[in-house]
């Protein structure tokens, strides 16, 4: 089985625990404004199988005994056999496994049961709380988002949320209030994790001959990701 594959990260060190072998997987449906990888969005690059990936990470296993591998992109989920697949081999090696995703394309009906049989972890990118505001800001809704939590919450699999914090956009008191009330009680959450908006991926769009979308939008400060820390946690612990 073979998939397309954008590129490899060797020593990743926040992309799951200890130091990771990331898999850069090719395509993605959303067009998120904030995106600084737009050159994972269509699919091509390296077309590989899964031994061929795994193989990469195996010629220097030890230095990932404390890690593992980690499956971003990109949207993993557009190949989910090939990455099911690729996540069984590693299984079968003793190497832990994380998803990175954003479970937009999560349907009950496809086979994730599968691929979760091979999944140790779970890092969910929950976009904006709102409908209309996750679809003005990637393209899609967010119904299949929370059904895929609610599906992880069901089976037991340990989840990291992330959630990037962007001014005008998602830095805003009534959006992260929900986000802290939605993660309220929840079991199988590991930790929360709050990004700042950066726009270290302008310079891909030039490159890429696209106008960045949130040119004018400035960094997020220190004090207001804190803040957004604080809304967030005083909802979810209230």
């Amino acid at each position: 089985m073979k998939g397309y594959i954008h590129s490899f990260e060797s020593f990743g060190t926040v992309d799951g625990p200890g130091v990771r072998f990331v898999v850069f997987f090719s395509g993605c449906p959303m067009r998120c404004l904030y995106c600084h990888n737009p050159d994972t969005w269509h699919m091509g690059g390296m077309y590989m199988t899964a031994e061929e990936v795994l193989e990469k990470m195996c010629r220097n296993i030890s230095f990932y005994r404390t890690g593992g591998i980690t499956a971003s992109g990109g949207e993993p989920t557009m190949q989910l056999p090939f990455l099911t697949e690729l996540f069984r081999l590693a299984k079968e090696e003793g190497i832990h496994t994380c998803l990175d995703t954003a479970g937009i394309l999560f349907r009950e009906e496809e086979p994730y049961d599968e691929l979760l049989k091979y999944t140790d972890l779970v890092m969910l990118d929950i976009k904006h709380m709102f409908p209309r505001e996750h679809r003005e800001l990637t393209g899609y809704d967010n119904e299949r988002v929370f059904a895929f939590f609610d599906y992880l919450q069901r089976a037991g699999k340990p989840v990291r949320i992330r959630h990037v914090v962007v001014p005008g956009i998602t830095y805003n008191e009534e959006q992260l209030a929900a986000l802290g009330r939605f993660l309220k009680g929840k079991k199988n959450i590991e930790s929360v994790e709050l990004l700042s908006y950066h726009a270290m991926g302008e310079h891909k769009y030039k490159t890429m001959g696209l106008p960045y979308p949130l040119a004018r939008t400035e960094p997020l400060s220190e004090e207001a990701l804190a803040r957004a820390y604080q809304i967030v946690n005083e909802n979810r612990n209230s």
